[in-house]
C-alpha cells in the first residue's frame, strides 16, 4: 500500500508544541497580544525580532519555480517541527486505509465475471480480478472505506456522469479555476464549424463569443510533458457555451491534440464523446493538482514566512497567522521527496511523470497561482468572467461561489473585528514599525507576487490581507484536495488520472474500459486520493468551524472581548453554513445546485482550518 505521509492536527485550548519556532524571543507578555508601539517591554521585543530575522531565512524553492522556502537556523527547526508532527498524524489515516484496502480488492476480485456491455469484448483485466465494464468500477467505492473515507462519494455520481450537464457543472463548481469566458475580441484557439454548432448551442461560435455566452478550458500546454512508458494522455482544449434560450452551461466540443488534432462534439457517437470527456477530465483532474500547490500552499506559506522573519510573537498579527499555518511547512518537503521524487506516488499514478510538476509550476505560479490579489475570491471570478461579467450574461448556477462566498464572507467579518480591537484608528497602523516591515519584506527580499504595496496605510488592506490567507489555508486549498479528490475530483472512471493504451487517432471507439486502470493501478490512484483524507478531524477540532474557537490563540483569555464574540460568531456561522451544506440533496429536477450531482465538499465541519497536503 502506499505510504504517503499525511498532516495531522490535534488541538483541544493550549497552544501546540512545536507551533512557534523554538528560541525565538520570550514568552508572550501576561497583558497578551500586543502592537509594539505599546509595548512595555521594547527592548526585549526587539531582541526577539532581531532573532527571527537571523534564523528565519529565505532558502530554494523545493518544487518548481515557487516561493523561497524557509532556511537559517530557525527555519530549519520550525521545518523539522512540522514533519515530525505531519508524520505522527499519519498514522490514523494509513492505517484505516491498509486494513480497508484488501476488503475492496477481495470484492472486485469475486465479481470479476461481472459480464461486459453487451456484444462488447472487454480485455482489460487486473492481477486479482478486473473491470469489465465502465459501470464496475463503482466497486471501488461501494460500501468499504468507511474509517478513510466517512464522506463517501457524490451522490449521482455513478447515475450521472456520462450527463453532458455533470460533466459541464463540475467546471462551476470542482475546479473552477481552470475555466474562463471568452471575451468577444479574444482570439479563440480553435475553429468549429458552424453547422455544427448550430446544431448543438442554436447559434454560431460567433454570436455565442459576441454574445458573451462562450467560454474555454486550456490543458493544451500539458502536450509539452513527457508521458511515462505505458502510459497515454491527451493534452485538451474545451469549449463550453450558454445556450441562448435555457441558460444553461453546457459543453460544446473538445479538442483532443491526439492524432490529426481529434474534436469531439455532443453530436459524434455516444462512446467516443464520453471518452473525449474522460480525456479532458484527465488533464483537469492533473491540473487541479498541481495548480493548488502553487495557489494555496506556495503563496501562503512565503508571506507567513515574511512575517516570521519581522512580527513578535507577541503581535495579534502574528498570532493570527501562526493559528491559520499550523504545520504548513511539511507539505512541500515531504511532497518533494515522497510524492514527486523520480518513481514516487505521482509517477505511479499519472500518465506524465514527476518532471511535469515543475514545468506546471514554472508557467501557473508567476502569471496566474502565484498572485496574491488577483485570487482574491471574488476578484478571481470576476476578473474570468465567471461573474458580475459586464458583456455576458449571469450564470444560473456558479456553486462554488455560493458555497464559498459565505464563507469568505464570514471570515472577513471575524477577522475585520479582530483587526479593529487592535487598530482603533489607522495612526496605530501607520505607527506599528512591525507590521510595516512585514509589508515591505513581503514586497522585497520575499517576494510576494501582487501583494498590496508598503507602506500599508488602510486597516482594510490588512483586513483584506488576513482574510485571504484564511482563505486560502481553509476553502481554496480544501476545494482542489483534502476530501475533494475521493469525493468527486478523482473518481474513476470518469476522472482517469493516465490512460494505459495508446489513445485512438480516429473516432469509432467501442469500449472506452480497455484504456483505463486495471485493478492495480485503479487502486494506486484511489488509495493515494484517500490519503488526503482527513477523517480524524471531528474528534480533534481541526475543522473550518474551529478556526477561531477557543484556545485558537495560546492566551485566549486575554483577547479583547469583542474578539471572543466575533469567534463565537464566526463558528456560529460554520455550523449554520455546514448544516445548509451537509442538507443538499436533489430537486425535482433531479439537480442540486443545477448539477446532476449532490456536492458537499466545502462542509465547514468536514474541511480543515489549516493547509493539508
Amino acid at each position: 500500500m502506499l505510504n504517503i505521509l499525511l498532516i495531522g492536527l490535534f488541538i483541544c485550548g493550549d497552544i501546540v508544541q512545536g507551533l512557534a519556532p523554538p528560541h525565538s524571543g520570550p514568552l508572550l507578555s501576561s497583558s497578551g497580544y500586543i502592537l509594539p508601539q505599546l509595548d512595555p517591554n521594547p527592548s526585549q521585543r526587539a531582541q526577539e525580532v532581531a532573532i527571527n530575522y537571523a534564523g528565519f531565512l529565505y532558502g530554494p524553492p523545493l518544487i518548481g519555480n515557487l516561493s523561497f522556502f524557509p532556511a537559517g537556523t530557525l527555519g530549519v527547526q520550525r521545518v523539522y517541527a512540522d514533519i515530525e508532527g505531519f508524520k505522527q498524524n499519519a498514522v490514523f489515516i494509513t492505517e484505516a486505509i491498509e486494513k480497508e484496502s484488501g476488503a475492496v480488492v477481495q470484492e472486485i476480485t469475486q465479481v470479476s465475471n461481472i459480464p461486459p456491455a453487451p456484444n462488447i469484448e472487454s480485455t482489460n483485466y487486473g492481477k486479482a480480478g478486473g473491470f469489465k465494464n465502465l459501470s464496475s468500477y463503482e466497486l471501488l467505492y461501494k460500501d468499504e472505506w468507511n474509517q478513510s473515507n466517512p464522506l463517501g462519494i457524490a451522490p449521482g455520481y455513478f447515475t450521472n456522469y456520462s450527463q453532458d450537464l455533470h460533466f459541464s457543472m463540475e467546471r462551476l463548481s470542482v475546479n473552477p479555476f481552470s475555466t474562463s469566458r471568452l471575451h468577444p475580441n479574444d482570439t479563440l484557439p480553435f475553429a468549429l464549424d458552424n453547422v455544427t454548432v448550430s446544431k448543438i448551442a442554436g447559434a454560431t461560435l460567433d454570436n455565442l463569443q459576441k454574445s458573451g455566452r462562450l467560454f474555454l478550458a486550456s490543458h493544451s500546454y500539458q502536450a509539452l510533458y513527457q508521458l511515462q512508458p505505458g502510459r497515454f494522455g491527451a493534452a485538451c482544449d474545451a469549449y463550453f457555451y450558454l445556450h441562448p434560450i435555457t441558460n444553461d452551461f453546457l459543453p460544446l466540443a473538445i479538442k483532443t491534440n491526439v492524432g490529426s488534432n481529434l474534436t469531439y462534439s455532443p453530436l459524434d457517437s455516444e462512446n467516443d464523446w464520453l471518452f473525449a470527456k474522460l480525456m479532458f477530465n484527465s488533464n483537469d483532474f492533473l491540473h487541479s493538482q498541481i495548480f493548488h500547490l502553487a495557489n494555496s500552499h506556495a503563496v501562503a506559506e512565503i508571506v507567513y514566512l515574511a512575517a516570521l522573519r519581522t512580527l513578535s510573537a507577541r503581535h495579534p498579527v502574528r498570532a493570527f497567522l501562526d493559528r491559520i499555518m499550523y504545520q504548513s511547512y511539511a507539505i512541500r518537503p515531504v511532497g518533494n521527496q515522497t510524492l514527486f521524487n523520480p518513481g514516487g506516488f505521482f509517477d505511479q499514478t499519472a500518465a506524465v511523470d514527476h518532471r511535469a510538476v515543475p514545468e506546471f509550476v514554472d508557467r501557473f505560479y508567476p502569471n496566474i497561482a502565484g498572485l496574491f490579489r488577483s485570487n482574491y475570491l471574488r476578484e478571481s471570478l470576476v476578473n474570468r468572467g465567471m461573474l458580475d461579467c459586464s458583456y455576458g450574461p449571469e450564470l444560473k448556477n456558479l456553486p462554488f461561489f455560493e458555497d464559498a462566498g459565505p464563507i469568505v464572507a464570514s471570515l472577513s467579518r471575524f477577522v475585520s473585528t479582530f483587526v479593529k480591537a487592535y487598530y482603533t484608528d489607522s495612526l496605530y497602523l501607520e505607527g506599528d514599525n512591525e507590521l510595516q516591515a512585514w509589508i515591505a519584506e513581503a514586497n522585497t527580499q520575499a517576494n510576494v507576487l501582487d501583494f498590496p504595496p508598503a507602506p500599508l496605510t488602510n486597516i482594510q488592506t490588512l483586513i483584506d490581507i488576513l482574510t485571504q490567507m484564511a482563505y486560502l489555508t481553509g476553502v481554496n486549498h480544501h476545494l482542489l484536495n483534502s476530501n475533494a479528490p475521493s469525493y468527486i475530483t478523482g473518481l474513476l472512471p470518469f476522472h482517469p488520472s493516465a490512460f494505459f493504451k495508446p489513445l485512438p487517432t480516429s473516432k469509432g471507439v467501442q469500449d472506452i474500459t480497455p484504456y483505463l486502470a486495471d485493478l492495480d493501478h485503479a487502486m494506486a490512484q484511489v488509495t493515494l486520493q484517500l490519503r488526503f483524507q482527513r477523517p480524524q478531524l471531528p474528534a480533534e477540532h481541526g475543522e473550518l468551524v474551529d478556526m477561531f474557537s477557543q484556545g485558537a490563540f495560546n492566551n485566549g483569555s486575554s483577547l479583547p472581548w469583542e474578539v471572543v464574540e466575533a469567534a463565537a460568531r464566526f463558528r456560529s456561522d460554520m455550523e449554520g453554513i455546514g448544516q445548509k451544506i451537509g442538507a443538499k440533496q436533489f430537486d425535482e429536477n433531479g439537480l442540486s445546485q443545477g448539477m446532476p450531482f449532490v456536492w458537499k465538499v466545502l462542509d465547514p465541519r468536514k474541511i480543515p482550518y489549516f493547509l493539508s497536503v
